[in-house]
C-alpha cells in the first residue's frame, strides 16, 4: 500500500474567539479549486486481454472443461462450439446443440444467442448464468464418411472487476467535541470534497468521524476531529456520457482525485500560515492527511487464483 503525508502545520492554537458556522463556511470555500474536465467511462478488461478478432471467440477441448470468464452485465465472447482443429477444418452438415444449467438452450432467447455456425452468445451476463454449458456438435468429416459426435463443456464465470479507492484519513483541531460547530464543519468539508472530484466522476463518502481529547507534549489537552474518507469512480451506469479515452480509465480519473484532494489540505496549510490574526477554532492540523490505495472485491465476490488460474486479477462469484 502507498501513503502520501503533506508537510506539518502548527497543531497548538492562538486565543481566537469560537468559529462562526459562516465563517467556517468562508474558511473551507476560499480553498476550493476548480478539478480537471474528464468526462464519461472506460470498460477496464482484464489485464493481459488483447481486443482481436481472434480474442473475441473461444474455443473448446475435447480433453478438459475450458473456463469462460464474463463481465458481470456485459456481452460475452462466442463460444464456439469446434475444437482448434476443427475451426480450422471444414464440417459436412454440421448440427449443434447447447445446454446450460436450467437446460437446452433453444435460439431466439434475448438474453442468449446461438448463431448459424453454433456459437453461443451471452447479451448481458447476470451472476445466475454462472455453470456448466455443454455443447452436442455432430459433422460429417466428407460426404461419403459417417456422421461423427464430439462434445464440448465450458465452465463460463461472471466476474467482476475489483473496486479499487482511495482511503484517506485526517485530523483537525475542533470545537468542544458536543459543540454543534463540528457537526456543522464536518458536512461542509464533506460537500466541498464531493464538489472538488465531481467532474471527475468521482465521489468521496464519509467512512468515519469521531471527536477525542488529546493531550499534547509538554500542554495541555484539545479537541481533535479524526476523519476517515473514501474516493471511488463512480460505476459506469451512473456516467452520463461514453469514453474511449485512455485518461477516463477509473484509475486514472482517481490519481487525479487524490492530487486535488492532496492539494485542497496543502492550501488549508498555507492560507493558515498567512494569517495575522489568532488561529480558528476549527483548522486542519498539518501532517495529518494520509492516503491509501485501496483494491477488494464487491461482497460476494473473490480473487481465487487456485481456481481461477487464467483470471487471476478477476473477482469471481465466490456461489
Amino acid at each position: 500500500m502507498e501513503a502520501s503525508t503533506p508537510g506539518r502545520a502548527r497543531r497548538g492554537r492562538a486565543a481566537g474567539a469560537p468559529l462562526s458556522r459562516a465563517a467556517v463556511v468562508l474558511l473551507l470555500s476560499a480553498f476550493v479549486r476548480p478539478a480537471s474536465p474528464a468526462a464519461g467511462y472506460f470498460i477496464r478488461l482484464p489485464r493481459g486481454f488483447r481486443l482481436t478478432q481472434d480474442s473475441l471467440k473461444i474455443v473448446g477441448s475435447s480433453d478438459y472443461p475450458v473456463k469462460v470468464y464474463v463481465l458481470l452485465h456485459q456481452k460475452s465472447p462466442h463460444v464456439l462450439c469446434v475444437t482448434q482443429r476443427l475451426r480450422n477444418s471444414e464440417l459436412i452438415d454440421p448440427s449443434f446443440q447447447w445446454y446450460g444449467p436450467k437446460g437446452k438452450i433453444i435460439s431466439g432467447n434475448s438474453t442468449i444467442q446461438l448463431t448459424s455456425t453454433g456459437s453461443l452468445v451471452f447479451q448481458n451476463f447476470e451472476e445466475s448464468m454462472t455453470g456448466v454449458y455443454t455443447c452436442f456438435l455432430e459433422y460429417k468429416p466428407t460426404v461419403d464418411e459417417g456422421a461423427a459426435n464430439l462434445q464440448l463443456k465450458y465452465v463460463i464465470y461472471a466476474y467482476r472487476e475489483p473496486r479499487f479507492y482511495y482511503q484517506f484519513t485526517a485530523r483537525y483541531h475542533a470545537a468542544p467535541c458536543n459543540s454543534i460547530y463540528n457537526i456543522s464543519f464536518e458536512k461542509k468539508l464533506l460537500q466541498i470534497l464531493r464538489k472538488l472530484v465531481l467532474e471527475l466522476s468521482c465521489e468521496v463518502s464519509l467512512l468515519k468521524s469521531e471527536c477525542h481529547h488529546v493531550k499534547m507534549q509538554k500542554a495541555g489537552l484539545q479537541n481533535e476531529l479524526f476523519f476517515t474518507f473514501s474516493v471511488s469512480s463512480l460505476d459506469t451506469e451512473k456516467v452520463p456520457k461514453p469514453c474511449i479515452d485512455h485518461s477516463c480509465e477509473p484509475s486514472r480519473r482517481l490519481l487525479k482525485a487524490k492530487n486535488l484532494i492532496e492539494r485542497f489540505f496543502n492550501q488549508q496549510i498555507e492560507v493558515l500560515g498567512r494569517r495575522a490574526e489568532p488561529l480558528p477554532e476549527i483548522y486542519y492540523i498539518e501532517g495529518t492527511l494520509q492516503m491509501v490505495w485501496v483494491n477488494r472485491c464487491f461482497p460476494g465476490y473473490g480473487i481465487n487464483t487456485l481456481k481461477h488460474p487464467k483470471c487471476p486479477e478477476c473477482c469471481g462469484c465466490e456461489n
